[in-house]
């Protein structure tokens, strides 16, 4: 009994944590979207920029969801206009919301808690690439968590972001390589970018009030 007694006490916390960690509950999160939009065709085999959709991550906190719209760029169904795919059926969610101008109810998938305060501009014009936290989206027919997003892992960056910086004329490039393009590993790279971008030390990168505001 006692041996037992001793067992539950060290097994239910780690069972616990290991239940309600991060890695169990965020990483694979994939839910289903209203449409079949897939980033591996778009972003992958058509080399679609990420900014053509996301406008807003150069200059504001939230990577904007794209209006219907912008969808309608390739994808309309107007009279006399060209359109790609024009009558399939899995475009008839974004014809139903360019005819209504009821925007499309996308289910968002990376979303921090509101008591944590994230930045993207910040991020993507000091040369964080997109792939460091939403992994390869060119590959993914449906968008999925790869990252944990949590503290932790955040504080591995801000202690030494060198080990993630690259050119920000690269940060939507997925397949960026720092020894390919540069003949610089990325250690060496990254510390020429975090002086060249006026990158804090870790003592503001790791203070409480940069995130939590």
């Amino acid at each position: 009994m006692l041996l037992a007694g001793v067992g539950m006490v060290s097994y239910v916390p780690l069972l616990l944590g290991l239940t309600f960690s991060p890695r169990t509950t965020d990483i694979g999160y994939a839910p289903k979207q209203p449409v079949e939009f897939s980033h591996a065709v778009h972003a992958g085999q058509l080399g679609m920029d990420c900014r053509y959709c996301h406008t807003t991550v150069e200059e504001a906190a939230f990577a904007a969801v794209p209006p219907t719209a912008t969808c309608a760029n390739c994808h309309s169904n107007e009279p006399n206009v060209p359109g790609i795919w024009r009558n399939q059926q899995k475009l008839t969610p974004v014809h139903e919301s360019l005819a209504t101008g009821r925007p499309i109810e996308w289910v968002r998938v990376h979303d921090l808690p509101d008591y944590a305060y994230f930045n993207h501009a910040a991020h993507v014009n000091k040369g964080v690439g997109c792939v460091e936290c939403h992994g390869r989206v060119d590959e993914m027919e449906v968008v999925t968590q790869v990252q944990t997003l949590s503290m932790a892992w955040c504080l591995e960056c801000h202690r030494e972001p060198e080990r993630f910086l690259r050119p920000v004329d690269q940060v939507t490039n997925m397949t960026w390589d720092p020894v390919r393009e540069t003949g610089k590993s990325q250690l060496e790279l990254g510390l020429e970018l975090k002086k060249k971008y006026d990158i804090k030390g870790p003592q503001y990168m790791t203070s409480c009030s940069t995130c939590h505001r």
